[in-house]
């Protein structure tokens, strides 16, 4: 593919918000006596994915038009220290970015999120961030042809997931000086019969990559576990799966899309690699159950080739359970570090849970403000101290704001936290239909899904600048166009 010349936009900086209250993190063992709370808060406009470097200081913001580090060294403090915004690249812009990935003094920004028939720049750069105050390109732009969710960047290696109506296969690129593409799998090749099979109901969503195993989040289908220790030439381990591939050829196109089982989102393992995380974001569409948000399932990988369901995490409950309703709670982004998962569940809030029995896991503490708040991430920053967690604003029929929050690590309960389930606190946001599956806003009350464009949760389309994506760029596409 093509190699391009990248613009960069001028930095803009974020305001920082103290929490009143906090104070410097404590121990796993400490108990806060007076509410578990965060320590600190900065915002970041559209803010999406966050990681967090090697020596657990700076965290690395996407944000849909661009990308942002912050330093998190003092937690009741955060400061942003750079945002590269309105990215172009020829011309055209590099938007959509939902998904960065740091490793070492390299961090790979990719885009647009979903598939969009406006003229974006679909690919990657890789950024040299030493200086994580002045971020600049380690490599020229590559355009990929293909818009790219998310990733995963190992060494010299960039991983990403590569979809279109036809294919879903992973990619793999060398990325140590210059870019090539040395390497991808695909599950139609694996398994042709999922060519029957609606192509975002086999979506392949997310990849996470340790110690020569690749983890392929690919919805409906399962976690693929696959063999990249030679990236040339990946091989198939085993997979995990709630779905038969005969059920899914019978289901319409939204039904495999929005609701449980299946919708494997996201998936990681521990630094041991023996447990496997699977998160899956769902709604409720009102069918068959399961009909819910969706949760994390833990397995014992420690047989790569067997692996061994351990036990379920589920989803808080929350008033209204469907796409529109203003109150998600569905699971999204995690990582598990030293025994214990580090969870967001969008308005449902963070939580920690102690794993070292993953057959039965322990909620160690939580947080939400689902007014204020909408977790993505939740990353470790400082081991048995501080995480931090992002909060996007792309929440359908919500004023939440984008931010990085940073938070303690330890055991405690929040004062009096709001309620999820108290209809007439929640207050009302959308009607749903008989069914119980709520309105878009079309006069049908279906999920479009005539337009050309992506508009599913998960990898949603967007128009004007190109995909914001997730579940959430509907929301960001009509929010970015009130602001032009």
């Amino acid at each position: 593919m093509r190699r391009r010349t990248l613009l960069r936009a001028g930095a803009a900086v974020g305001t920082v918000l103290t929490i009143p209250g906090s104070v410097a993190a404590s121990t796993t063992a400490a108990t806060r006596q007076d509410g578990y709370e965060p320590l600190g808060r900065v915002s970041v406009d559209e803010a999406a994915e966050a990681v967090v470097g090697d020596d657990g200081e700076i965290a690395y913001l996407a944000a849909t038009d661009g990308f942002a580090t912050v330093d998190v060294s003092d937690p009741a403090d955060p400061e942003t220290l750079a945002e590269e915004r309105g990215l172009e690249v020829d011309d055209r812009p590099l938007t959509g970015i939902l998904d960065v990935k740091v490793d070492g003094d390299r961090l790979a920004v990719v885009g647009p999120a979903t598939r969009t028939a406006e003229d974006v720049f679909h690919g990657f750069v890789v950024y040299d961030v030493s200086d994580p105050a002045d971020p600049v390109p380690a490599t020229e732009p590559y355009e990929t042809g293909y818009h790219i969710h998310n990733c995963y960047l190992d060494d010299d290696l960039l991983f990403v997931v590569a979809n279109d109506e036809d294919e879903n296969p992973l990619v793999i690129f060398d990325v140590g000086d210059g870019v090539e593409e040395i390497g991808r799998w695909s599950l139609l090749d694996h398994e042709p019969g999922w060519r029957d099979v609606f192509w975002r109901a086999r979506y392949n969503h997310d990849v996470y990559v340790q110690d020569g195993i690749a983890y392929v989040a690919h919805w409906n289908p399962g976690t693929y576990l696959l063999d990249v220790s030679d990236p040339t030439a990946p091989e198939y381990l085993s997979h995990v799966s709630e779905t038969a591939l005969e059920e899914q050829r019978e289901l319409e196109d939204d039904e495999a899309q929005l609701g449980l089982p299946g919708n494997d989102h996201y998936s990681a393992v521990d630094d041991t690699g023996d447990l496997l995380a699977v998160g899956r974001e769902a709604w409720a569409t009102g069918g068959d159950e399961p009909d819910g948000p969706g949760g994390i399932d833990l397995y014992d990988v420690s047989d790569p080739a067997e692996p061994e369901l351990q036990s379920s995490i589920d989803a808080p409950e929350a008033a209204d359970e469907t796409y529109d309703g203003g109150l998600w709670t569905t699971a999204h982004n995690f990582e598990i570090r030293n025994g214990r998962l580090y969870s967001s569940w969008y308005q449902g809030g963070v939580k920690i849970h102690d794993v070292s029995d993953p057959a039965e896991p322990e909620e160690l503490t939580s947080w939400r403000d689902p007014d204020e708040a909408a977790f993505w991430t939740a990353r470790v920053a400082e081991p048995g101290e501080t995480f931090v967690a992002s909060s996007t604003e792309m929440i359908p029929n919500t004023d939440i704001q984008g931010a990085l929050y940073t938070f303690p690590i330890e055991t405690g309960e929040q004062t009096d936290p709001p309620s999820l389930t108290d209809s007439e606190e929640r207050g009302t946001v959308t009607d749903a239909d008989e069914n119980g599956t709520a309105s878009n806003g079309s006069d049908d009350g279906e999920t479009d899904t005539d337009s050309g464009d992506d508009t599913i949760p998960g990898f949603t389309a967007a128009g004007a600048v190109g995909a914001a994506g997730g579940a959430v760029a509907l929301e960001w596409l009509r929010r970015h166009r009130n602001r032009r």
